[in-house]
């Protein structure tokens, strides 16, 4: 028998609609799921943490305690970064162990938890912490295809993890980039050298994913990961139902009822349609291109998302094409959350400025430098160059070990700023300093569900049209004037203006570096501007003083934005 974990509440709609599912919309059908005879329904982690108080202004601590309510029978399950937990860059120990304790007691019973570097080290503690508060632990081996990535490392990397303790193994297949008979082989030598369950998990995105399923399930795969089919497909996993009746009647039948998943099926129907107009046509088709860029399903839709934020979606070709070429130049990481980000957003930005690693985001700088372990290959020699002071070398220890205990400095702040209702709410500032305090004090609302009549808005708007006057037609081609003036301080300063600094993109100010007065050399940071979900620092691309600053920490800018005059 192969048993079916649920991906619905999760990285299916992570992957389809840029994790933008209300807890609303699955509270009335989480006690029908939970009579399914899952194995475990993936509810929490991922992006969702980051989405509900971003996007949702929920709270996602209240998500998972209201579905655990409801759900009762079906092991709740959630994807850890290890690490870096739900966020984006390594935090301390005692962060991850205190996080890692509060998602059990609030209802997780079975973590999986990754690298995105497959580095073991970056997954010691959060799976040492989830076993000693009695958790289930499923280590998960991010699968990817380079000239460096081979079965025999990832066969190893499992042994270690059943070593360390961990309940099972997932084949963490995050762009669906799994051949049938590579899965198969994979999964046939992990059964024969490792004891415990095997999961595989995979994304429809190259249109392999439901073969490569058949596969790995003859060679011995004890679960697989589904979503129920309105959700399912595209970027997202293969559909339980399909699952279940390709399987009837063989030695490996689910034994799931069809009828009560079609039950479910019609709910989530209705769902699909709240949200349809936030299925972008490219994350719902079959795109055989990843099978080259290698984007995983969740990265792909959030690539589309932070385009359309940047007004720049007919970019959206160029930076795949990018996205490569700055993997390589990484050392070949495998692209899941941060590396995904980490690389992506880099990407857009080489793309966006027309000149590559112009602006390196500090999550790039990071990376590169070791702080979020060993990359499986050698940097590009020349990004070390331009990333490293003179006489620098990258880290080799464990990231964590440098790191600082910070909960006690960090419950001091939030309890000195206000926002302190629950302990909870003390992780919820630790891992978004930013976005948490506004959320926390209330000051954020829901976006709203885009409708039919906000097309315009969410799909890409021709730009180049044919023009006919008096019988005779002309080519016409209208460009968008995107911030070119900011007003602030009573004044309008224009892009124009002799020693006017702009802002290359969309996102908020979260860091001035400098005063008003200050002397400046060119390449000295002076902003750090948060977009993308990664922090971008804006060099001064003069040498002078700073005559104005126009902006504020917290400000919302957007692109060609004036936010300081430098002479």
């Amino acid at each position: 028998m192969v048993k079916i974990v649920d991906t619905t509440f999760r990285d299916a709609q992570q992957s389809l609609i840029a994790t933008r599912m209300r807890t609303e919309d699955m509270l009335p059908i989480a006690e029908k799921m939970d009579e399914v005879g899952f194995y475990s329904m993936e509810v929490w982690g991922g992006a969702t943490f980051d989405a509900c108080i971003r996007y949702l202004n929920e709270d996602p601590w209240e998500r998972l305690r209201a579905l655990k309510k409801r759900i009762q029978k079906t092991p709740l399950q959630m994807l850890l970064r290890g690490q870096n937990l739900v966020g984006y860059r390594h935090y301390p120990d005692d962060i991850v162990e205190k996080f890692v304790i509060k998602a059990h007691e609030n209802g997780i019973d079975i973590f999986r938890i990754f690298d995105a570097l497959n580095d073991i080290r970056n997954m010691e503690t959060a799976i040492k912490t989830a076993k000693k508060v009695g958790a289930k632990v499923q280590g998960a081996i991010c699968y990817t295809i380079s000239p460096v990535h081979t079965i025999d490392q990832y066969v190893e990397l499992a042994k270690k993890l059943e070593e360390m303790g961990c309940d099972s193994i997932c084949i963490k297949d995050m762009a669906g980039l799994l051949t049938p008979y590579e899965g198969y082989e994979l999964v046939k030598r992990l059964k024969e050298e490792v004891s415990i369950p095997i999961d595989v998990h995979s994304h429809c995105t190259s249109g392999l994913a439901p073969m490569t399923y058949l596969k790995v399930i003859e060679a011995g795969a004890d679960m697989v990961d589904c979503a129920i089919s309105p959700f399912a497909m595209g970027t997202s996993q293969p559909p339980t139902e399909s699952i279940v009746v390709a399987l009837k009647g063989t030695k490996y039948d689910t034994g799931l009822d069809l009828k009560l998943l079609n039950e479910i099926r019609d709910y989530f129907m209705k769902v699909r349609e709240k949200y349809k107009m936030l299925f972008s046509p490219i994350s719902q088709i079959v795109d055989a291109r990843v099978l080259v860029y290698q984007v995983p399903g969740g990265m792909l839709s959030n690539l589309v998302s932070q385009l359309k934020e940047q007004g720049a979606l007919d970019k959206f070709e160029d930076v795949l094409k990018e996205i490569p070429r700055v993997r390589k130049d990484l050392g070949y990481p495998p692209l899941v959350t941060p590396t995904s980000q980490i690389v992506g957003t880099q990407a857009v930005l080489n793309v966006l400025t027309e000149e590559r690693y112009k602006i390196i985001t500090n999550e790039v700088v990071n990376y590169v430098k070791g702080f979020y372990g060993k990359p499986p290959a050698p940097i590009n020699p020349e990004l070390l160059k331009r990333v490293l002071d003179e006489g620098e070398k990258p880290i080799t220890c464990r990231p964590a070990d440098l790191l600082e205990p910070e909960w006690e400095k960090v419950k001091k702040e939030a309890e000195e700023k206000g926002i302190v209702k629950k302990e909870e709410d003390i992780l919820t500032y630790a891992l978004y300093p930013q976005i948490a305090v506004k959320f926390l004090r209330g000051e954020l609302k829901a976006e709203p569900i885009p409708k039919e009549k906000d097309i315009g808005k969410i799909l890409e708007i021709p730009t180049e049209y044919v023009v006919e006057v008096d019988g005779e037609k002309f080519e016409v081609k209208i460009e968008p004037k995107i911030g070119t003036e900011l007003k602030r301080k009573k004044e309008i300063i224009t892009a124009e203006m002799e020693g006017a600094v702009t802002s290359p993109f969309r996102g908020m100010v979260t860091k001035i570096k400098v005063k008003e007065g200050d002397k400046v050399k060119k390449g000295d940071v002076i902003v750090v501007l948060e977009a993308m979900k990664m922090e971008h620092p804006i060099e001064s691309p003069v040498e002078g003083t700073v005559e104005k600053i126009l902006i504020d920490e917290g400000d919302a800018v957007n692109v060609g934005d004036v936010i300081m005059i430098i002479k």
